[in-house]
């Protein structure tokens, strides 16, 4: 799929600069979905993240398709 392709160059875990960065919004979009209730959110310490794989589980169910 080509939201693998996009996101090849990422880590396996990725920071909320990252995914702003990787989904071309700003830095408090960014933490926005992170602290969004349904976004697969990674805690490690005091950082909030998510894991590559997720986001793009994420991204793949919320993406809108003609029926």
């Amino acid at each position: 799929p080509m939201a693998n392709e996009m996101f090849s160059s990422l880590p396996d875990v990725i920071t909320a600069e990252q995914l702003a960065s990787a989904l071309q919004i700003s830095k408090s979009g960014a933490y926005a979905l992170l602290n969004h209730s349904d976004f697969p959110t990674l805690r490690v310490g005091g950082r909030k993240m998510v894991m590559k794989k997720d986001l793009l589980e994420w991204l793949n169910s919320h993406t809108n398709r003609p029926k």
